[in-house]
């Protein structure tokens, strides 16, 4: 990449330089940022294979899959590559056209490939068979010196992967299961979710520790909003009672008052009859 920015000026090559660092550093992170500093990168030069490329995966990235065959499709008249061969049948997959995908899986330029774009490959056309209904022989298609190899290669994960999910598809469980966990054993990267799917084969459910930490709190709020009607009958017996004895104490207040008044008339009677 960088002799082919050669040719561009300095100032410009380095914009360019730029933007194809932000494209390599977010297309697994945030693709569509990706994308977007793709676009800026395909403004300034557009003639520079390198950029076309970065362009066609960051357009892959988000799906764009007619944008990025064609991308890639400039990046190989310009450069004579056939390295892009798979990514560019994967485009005819994702524009609902797997016939073509298998096509391109028997023209000469796969027998041009290094082995890893011949695995790569290889997962495409099984991928095309599998859009088709073709379980079977997308099965067939991944069985492979490469996949019956001990040997852990950069493909070797994704290619078991590919394989374990086949099987699965087959309804074959035990013999994906086993895949899985072959998978597992190469996949030293996380580059897959063969871990998540033996446990989901195995049924075992992974709980957010966050999602359950605020359910919790939902849950004690609701609790503290909540009284026990226990509690509300026995306010509320408090209350009657309270109201009882305020009554009574109020009808014996009277009761007092009404008494020491009569007393003090019979008083004055007496007083009047002594006189």
């Amino acid at each position: 990449m960088r002799q082919e920015l050669q040719s561009l000026p300095k100032g410009l090559a380095e914009d360019v330089a730029r933007n194809l660092v932000m494209v390599a550093n977010l297309i697994d992170e945030d693709p569509e940022q990706a994308y977007a500093y793709s676009k800026i990168a395909l403004r300034l030069a557009s003639r520079v294979a390198a950029v076309r490329e970065a362009a066609g995966f960051a357009a892959y990235a988000t799906q764009k899959y007619s944008e990025a065959l064609a991308e890639f499709r400039a990046a190989r008249r310009m450069t004579g590559s056939v390295e892009l061969w798979p990514v560019m049948a994967d485009c005819e997959r994702g524009l609902g056209r797997p016939e073509r995908a298998m096509a391109m899986a028997g023209e000469p330029e796969v027998q041009k490939l290094d082995k890893a774009g011949q695995v790569e490959m290889r997962m495409v056309a099984a991928g095309a068979r599998r859009d088709m209904g073709q379980i079977d022989a997308a099965i067939v298609t991944l069985q492979s010196p490469e996949l019956a190899s001990n040997s852990v290669q950069p493909w070797t994960a994704r290619l078991r992967y590919a394989y374990a999910d086949a099987l699965l598809a087959a309804g074959r469980e035990g013999e994906a299961r086993e895949w899985f966990a072959k998978t597992l054993e190469a996949d030293k990267d996380g580059a897959t979710d063969a871990s998540d799917r033996l446990a989901e084969m195995d049924g075992v459910e992974f709980v957010d520790a966050h999602d359950e930490h605020d359910e919790q709190d939902t849950q004690d709020g609701d609790h503290d909003d909540l009284s026990d009607p226990a509690d509300v009958r026995d306010d509320e017996d408090v209350e009657d009672v309270e109201d009882v004895e305020d009554v009574e104490h109020d009808d014996l207040s009277d009761d007092v008052v009404e008494a020491q008044d009569d007393e003090a008339d019979d008083t004055d009677s007496e007083g009047d009859k002594s006189s």
